[in-house]
């Protein structure tokens, strides 16, 4: 049976576009882009752009790179229905999420439960990382080596980077095999690191000396294997400068590629945020908030194309684990208010758009391999976000749907807002509206 929804008289803007139209879907895909309203057919639902706010506007949903939805093993911090319910809210309706679950997603068959799960919650098209090792203990490959191709988009091992170099070659040559990237999220820091760490030297300075190495360490292995490396979470002036360093130099006969994110937080937070929450419990993240120059070499570095995309690493706890000292904030529900409040100074009003369009879905669903969402085109899955760009609002921990409270922006006034999220057609998030 034919399902017909049409969102007309609308601002459509994806990375490559910006204009006013309309939108037919059918059987969950764009069907057609009009222009005018005049020949618009009927429809199972209507949403009409005009009763909105002049600052509304109609968007590709966002496509996060990394979260950690603490399920199967941590229903405190939080479940696959209260991340993928956080998810829409902002506007994300394609996630990967990582393996640090208990047990540790290092095979096929738990990595399809978890996808059937969500599949059956219908909220988000999800996509678990496999770690590399089994059990991610650095010992011996996961299941990696027996996969088949096309099943699994991204392989990592989360916040644990693999120690042995052979390992960590052979692990690489597997996701070469399959043609998918190795997210690595660089905090092996080898003996440097290893030093200053028994020196007492702060965390700020020992997780610069880990994240700077192992970001090198990454791209050497990586060139060795011909495969696509991703690096996870820039967030040092040096890192975002190696990275382009090596992306000018990467020319490969073997099939080498690099691309990298950042996340919201490391945009539009630091460590003087860190300190105000508590370094070592409320404050505390992986990789830590870094300085302001730190925090502008990351933006210097988005807009000169260095960084490739936002990904959240919504990384959500409980209170009392968070007050112990885990790592980690809930950054779905913030994430396009953050980076439309911090990345567009210097942009046009067309440019902001288009530009957080490229690096929230566009980019990273290419990175991933998926072509069939992350712009507005016929043919492509109607995976789609309403936003007011010029909403306002302060952002209130306790009204997160994550069970995840703990943000560096609770308290503070942000541009942006999610009012509607489509996943494959289908309305899956309404928020309050001014209209």
């Amino acid at each position: 049976m034919l399902r017909r929804i049409i969102l007309k008289n609308f601002r459509i803007v994806d990375a490559d576009t910006d204009f006013f139209g309309s939108l037919i879907i059918e059987n969950n895909v764009i069907k057609k882009i009009v222009a005018d309203t005049e020949n618009i057919p009927d429809a199972d639902i209507t949403i009409d752009g005009s009763v909105f706010d002049s600052s509304t506007v109609l968007m590709p949903a966002f496509v996060d790179l990394h979260a950690h939805f603490r399920d199967p093993g941590f229903p405190e911090k939080e479940t696959l229905e209260s991340a993928s319910l956080a998810a829409v809210a902002g506007g994300f309706t394609t996630v990967v999420c990582m393996a640090n679950t208990n047990p540790v997603t290092d095979t096929i068959e738990k990595a399809r439960v978890l996808k059937a799960r969500s599949d059956a919650l219908g909220f988000i098209d999800l996509y678990p990382v496999l770690s590399l090792t089994k059990n991610m203990e650095g010992r011996e490959l996961s299941g990696i080596k027996d996969l088949p191709a096309a099943e699994v988009l991204m392989l990592s091992e989360d916040g644990k980077d693999v120690a042995n170099d052979n390992l960590f070659l052979a692990a690489m040559g597997e996701a070469k095999r399959l043609g998918i990237p190795v997210s690595c999220h660089c905090d092996f820091g080898g003996t440097e690191a290893d030093a200053a760490k028994k020196a007492g030297r702060p965390r700020a300075e020992w997780s610069r000396i880990e994240e700077n190495n192992a970001v090198r360490r990454a791209i050497e292995l990586g060139k060795k294997t011909g495969c696509h490396i991703h690096i996870a979470h820039v967030s040092t002036k040096e890192a975002a400068e190696i990275i382009r360093e090596a992306k000018k130099n990467s020319v490969s006969d073997n099939g080498f590629f690099l691309t990298c994110e950042a996340t919201p937080h490391h945009i539009g937070a630091t460590e003087e945020d860190a300190r105000r929450m508590g370094d070592e419990s409320f404050g505390r993240v992986n990789p830590p908030l870094r300085s302001e120059a730190d925090r502008q070499a990351i933006i210097a570095a988005i807009n000169d194309g260095t960084i490739d995309a936002i990904a959240t690493d919504h990384a959500p706890h409980s209170e009392a684990d968070k007050a112990a000292g885990s790592p980690g904030f809930s950054g779905l529900e913030t994430a396009f208010a953050v980076c439309l409040s911090h990345l567009t100074h210097e942009m046009t009003p067309n440019q902001e758009l288009q530009r957080l369009s490229a690096l929230m879905s566009k980019n990273p669903a290419r990175i991933i391999g998926l072509r069939d969402r992350g712009g507005i085109t016929a043919g492509l899955r109607a995976d789609l976000v309403i936003v007011d760009t010029q909403a306002r609002q302060k952002v209130n921990p306790a009204q997160l749907k994550s069970r995840g409270k703990c943000s560096p922006f609770a308290g503070k006034e942000l541009r942006g807002k999610i009012l509607m999220t489509l996943n494959a057609g289908k309305i899956v998030y309404m928020g309050e509206t001014s209209a």
